[in-house]
């Protein structure tokens, strides 16, 4: 996993490339894990000096959170978590080898099933593409 060294910079995990550029890493099929990687994608944001409100962050981190634990929960699968800097727009990534999709719309008595609301009510964009895989 990424750390973040003393001068700020983050550093992969071969220690062979130092960001910002986009930041990759697996994410274990364990729902123990949402929370580490959550936390990871706002230190990341923070080492590369995002100006972020307190708000934004917490909506980063909502966001981010809902994504991967999504991915992790329907897929049973690792999954991978890429966080990008493009201009003033950050850009989280979250690839899994589930080749479908399933939107079910929320039962008014479960507990569960919003996530994908909430990113869409916080997020400025979302969606969802199918990796290309090779033949």
């Amino acid at each position: 996993m990424p750390d973040v060294a003393n001068s700020g910079l983050i550093v992969s995990p071969l220690k062979t490339a130092r960001f910002p550029v986009p930041l990759e890493w697996g994410v274990q099929p364990d729902g123990a894990a949402v929370p580490s990687a959550r936390r990871l994608v706002v230190e990341i944001v923070r080492a590369w000096n995002v100006p972020l409100s307190g708000d934004a962050v917490q909506e980063l981190e909502l966001c981010a959170s809902e994504v991967i634990a999504n991915a992790l929960e329907h897929a049973k699968a690792r999954c991978t978590v890429t966080v990008r800097r493009v201009g003033e727009r950050l850009r989280v990534e979250v690839a899994d080898p589930s080749p479908t999709f399933e939107r079910r719309e929320a039962d008014p008595e479960s507990t569960s099933g919003r996530g994908l609301l909430l990113v869409e009510a916080l997020a400025h964009a979302w969606g969802r593409h199918p990796a290309i895989r090779p033949a």
